[in-house]
């Protein structure tokens, strides 16, 4: 994965649009918060391969990125997010990693559903 370069990101989020995709949108603290700290809150939250068709998505933000996908009942976003890539299979993968590396956050867009 590579820093999230804006235009790039963009132009990838288009090519998906009025498409139906699959979507994979994680987030987490996990482990890393109350195995550190007893008084942290664990929080996360997970979805893999939902289908979705969005007609609009943008992405903002200028060292952390927020993405929003406009799907027809609502919205999809996720934010703080740093890194992305686009793999051999055309997906485009997107996470937010904190100071030390830990993925906090994923959002990952496919015209394929993703492995299981």
């Amino acid at each position: 994965m590579e820093s999230i370069q804006k235009e790039q990101v963009q132009q990838a989020l288009d090519q998906f649009l009025n498409k139906e995709v699959y979507v994979h949108l994680e987030t987490t603290n996990g482990a890393y918060a109350s195995h550190f700290d007893k008084n942290a809150y664990n929080v996360g939250a997970f979805i893999r391969n939902a289908p979705i068709q969005y007609s609009q998505a943008k992405i903002v933000g200028e060292h952390s990125f927020r993405v929003g996908l406009k799907a027809q009942h609502g919205w999809v976003y996720a934010e703080g997010l740093t890194d992305f890539e686009i793999d051999d299979q055309n997906r485009l993968l997107m996470a937010g990693h904190d100071v030390e590396g830990r993925l906090m956050v994923a959002l990952e867009i496919s015209e394929t559903p993703f492995g299981q």
